[in-house]
Order: structure tokens, then sequence, then C-alpha cells
């Protein structure tokens, strides 16, 4: 059996919970998600905890049972908490805005890129080269702060672009000289 899989997953407060056939509905004070349970998958709700358990023992279903119970857990609480990942610009007149739901990137091209914000994604920009993403489904948000770090992913010699905050960058060294 998974050992990740049969952890039951703790409801918060506030939270409330609805299987119907192959969906489980998690509805939170910052939204409400869905997941599509996989055929052979099946979820009880039952004293303020959330069990996935497996009907029949082959090997597609075992495999995805822990797979199942890690996105639950995220959706419960990304539904209560929610997600952020916070990204920043180096580089001399490197920048970006925010008009309605469309980010303009100003990053050493000639044009400015363009990046439309997905339904279920709140971005803010500080002082032009800090950018927040913040949203309830974790997978999202982990996603649209890749596409974002991969307009202007950081250079190795001179480290200018897009990176994750706090990310540590391999510097390597530029040509010696004779």
């Amino acid at each position: 059996m998974s050992r990740i899989g049969k952890k039951p997953i703790q409801i918060p407060a506030g939270v409330d919970v609805k299987v119907a056939g192959p969906v489980v509905s998690v509805k939170g004070p910052l939204g409400k998600l869905d997941w599509s349970l996989s055929p052979g998958l099946g979820v009880s709700v039952t004293d303020g905890q959330l069990v996935v358990n497996r009907l029949n023992e082959d090997r597609q279903v075992r495999a995805l049972h822990g797979l199942t119970r890690a996105e639950l857990s995220n959706i419960v609480e990304g539904v209560t908490k929610g997600y952020e990942r916070n990204l920043e610009i180096t580089g001399v007149g490197y920048k970006v805005a925010v008009q309605g739901r469309t980010m303009s990137f100003n990053v050493g091209y000639i044009n400015p890129v363009t990046y439309p914000i997905p339904v279920g994604i709140d971005v803010k920009v500080d002082k032009q080269t800090l950018i927040n993403v913040k949203g309830t489904d974790k997978r999202l948000v982990g996603q649209v702060a890749a596409n974002l770090r991969a307009i202007k992913p950081p250079d190795v010699y001179k480290q200018k672009g897009v990176r994750y905050a706090g990310e540590v960058l391999r510097k390597k060294a530029g040509k010696t000289g004779k």
C-alpha cells in the first residue's frame, strides 16, 4: 500500500468537500477547485478527513494512489491558504508592467514580450522588477511562474534575466585573456 496514499487528509473548518461520481469538488474561503479521479480510485469523507481508497490492485491504480492523495491535499491547502511564487528581474533597463490581464516585459529584446495572465491567477508587480504570482491551484501557479522565467532565463555569465526569488545561480567565468 502506498505510504503517502493511505494517509488521511485533514479537512479544515470552512472547507466543504463534495464527491459526485469521479469528481471531487473542494470549496474553501479562497475559491473552488475540482479533481477528476482516475478509474479504480475512490474517495470517502468521514469525521473531517478525506481518505483515498483503491478499488482494485492494478499496477496503474497503485501508481496513481499516492499522486491522487497528494493532489487532493494540495487542493485543500490551496483553497484555504493559497500558493504564491515570487520572481525578480535583474538587468539594466529590464522591467515589467501589468495592463489588465496582460503582462508586458522589457527584457532586452527589440519588442516588448507580452504574456496573458490565466484565469485563477493574480499577479502583482512591485518596483517594476519584483513579480508576485498567487493562486489556489499549485500546478497553475508553478506553471505560470515557470513560463514567466522562460521569457528571459538568467544568463550564466552576467546573471541578467527573470529568476525565482532566492534562486542561487551558478556563475561561469568569462574568457581569460592571453
